[in-house]
């Protein structure tokens, strides 16, 4: 908070909003994912073969994912019954891992009672499928993240279960099952009910019916609340948009008022605007699209300068700081094949780290596994590529670091710069010193621009310091707000006014 003697009145206005923020953990948050199965093999698989009977298959960690056929019996693709045999136990054991990269937040994609290796197919959400481990492993995984300083998100898929859940079943055989109202039958319907996207194996459930809302996130014993007690810091809601504005904030509600401060974040695709505050934060499907596509030479970058200044306005910026930021998941393409070009990679990373919002790193892209669709993707972690010798991963440090150790990047608003070829913006709070302007240049030559930096604080002559360690051909200053900059090809500056200069003088004496 700038209350000191040089503080003016702008600054007063705005104390404790930063303060605010940093105690919030689910603001800026780095946010680790990770497929259980596929992110540590088991210690003792030997004990477990008997928890993947066929048509399951129990694969060698060097084994890749590849497309299988289709199962008609069983109303899914043989790859979706493939598993690699990890479990929370052997997550735990990796947990090391997590915390050197300077994570936050560990979020896992379902872990519930379910048939395939994705767990979307819920059978029951109050068990832990037994090739994971139980309801005590998660409260042992919830302490270990905790004793290192980190939160725990687990994956909600509460828009529809799997076709073998006991519950389905039995609506489905007996029209006068307690459970019949709680999916939704009818002969329009392949299969005779409403499944997600037409996917038989995953009926929709009723959440009209409030028995169906009590048992998922009302009730003192309901799967949201119940979890939480057990340790779990926040929920990642699977198919969001397919809830609803309405139930997403029944949900919400129940979530805060079982653990003050909780996460929820949703899987939403639409234009985030108008999800909050039926969501705390949105997976940021849109912001993903603008950064690849401008990286990847698909987008001129006054479009996405614009598109982004409208989303950050529009969401609000603490909203935004709460979303998360991701360039990959278990949905998508990694990176490394989605961006074959290394250095508009590291500009799209650097990007991901320097925008408000809380970056969503995937497992394993950090070492630039390499992966394409479904089920290519979700491929088992390459520990072999762990090492101080894997560039990918020291960038992936060295960018986290660079946003642990500097508050706007965590915290602060956002400003943008106006140029024509370059992407230019502002993060800062109220201390002149924590300012940091990001100029990126996402095209095939280098661009020379004068760009006027509108923050009133910065005085005539600053040198500015690039916290990537490079090195300007020409040293970057501010003249009268004016700053001329070559920025090389597909490569970014990240810059902070040196206001204490070696030899004792600063014309920053009297400004904070």
């Amino acid at each position: 908070m700038n209350t000191g003697p040089y503080a003016n009145r702008f600054d007063l206005a705005l104390a404790g909003r930063y303060e605010a923020r940093e105690a919030d953990w689910r603001m800026s948050a780095v946010v680790y994912q990770v497929l259980v199965d596929r992110f540590a093999p088991s210690a003792d698989l030997a004990a477990k073969q008997h928890l993947y009977p066929a048509p399951k298959t129990l694969r060698a960690w060097s084994d890749l994912p590849t497309k299988g056929r289709y199962l008609d019996s069983h109303k899914l693709w043989s790859h979706e019954i493939d598993f690699w045999g990890g479990d929370l136990a052997s997550t735990a054991a990796r947990l090391d891992h997590v915390q050197a990269l300077g994570a936050d937040v560990l979020y896992l994609n379902p872990i519930c009672l379910a048939y395939t290796n994705h767990k979307y197919d819920a059978l029951d959400y109050l068990q832990i499928s037994p090739e994971y481990g139980t309801r005590e492993d998660v409260k042992a995984l919830a302490s270990d993240v905790h004793a290192r300083g980190m939160k725990l998100v687990l994956d909600g898929v509460f828009n529809h279960m799997g076709r073998n859940a006991p519950i389905f079943q039995s609506a489905e055989a007996d029209p006068a099952s307690p459970y019949r109202n709680w999916f939704v039958f009818g002969p329009q319907f392949a299969g005779g009910a409403r499944a997600w996207w037409r996917a038989e194996n995953l009926p929709e459930l009723n959440l009209e019916n409030p028995a169906v809302r009590e048992h998922l996130f009302n009730g003192h014993d309901s799967v949201v609340r119940s979890y939480l007690r057990d340790g779990v810091d926040g929920w990642r809601l699977d198919v969001a948009f397919d809830i609803g504005f309405v139930y997403l904030e029944e949900l919400t509600r129940a979530a805060h008022a079982e653990k003050p401060g909780s996460l929820v974040v949703g899987e939403i695709a639409n234009y985030p605007k108008e999800w909050f505050p039926s969501v705390d934060a949105v997976m940021h499907f849109a912001l993903r699209h603008l950064i690849l596509r401008l990286v990847n030479g698909e987008m001129d970058t006054p479009t996405f300068a614009r598109m982004l200044e409208r989303m950050v306005t529009e969401c609000g910026i603490e909203n935004m700081l709460r979303s998360w930021i991701y360039l990959d998941n278990h949905d998508t393409p990694r990176l490394a094949t989605s961006v074959p070009d290394e250095r508009a990679r590291r500009l799209a990373q650097v990007l991901q780290f320097t925008l408000p919002g809380s970056p969503n790193l995937y497992y394993g892209s950090e070492l630039d596994m390499p992966g394409g669709d479904d089920p290519e993707m979700r491929a088992p972690m390459r520990w072999d590529l762990v090492s101080d010798h894997n560039a990918a991963l020291a960038w992936t440090k060295k960018l986290i670091a660079m946003r642990r150790h500097h508050r706007a990047l965590r915290v602060g608003d956002f400003r943008p710069i106006s140029s024509h070829r370059l992407l230019a913006f502002e993060r800062h709070t109220d201390l002149v010193a924590e300012t940091v302007l990001v100029i990126a240049n996402p095209g095939d030559e280098a661009v020379t621009e004068t760009l006027m930096v509108a923050n009133s604080k910065l005085m005539d002559s600053s040198l500015m310091v690039d916290l990537l360690g490079q090195q300007p051909s020409v040293p970057i200053r501010l003249w009268a707000t004016l700053m001329q900059v070559t920025v090389p090809a597909r490569s970014a500056y990240v810059l902070q006014p040196e206001v204490a200069p070696p030899g004792g003088y600063t014309n920053y004496k009297r400004v904070q």
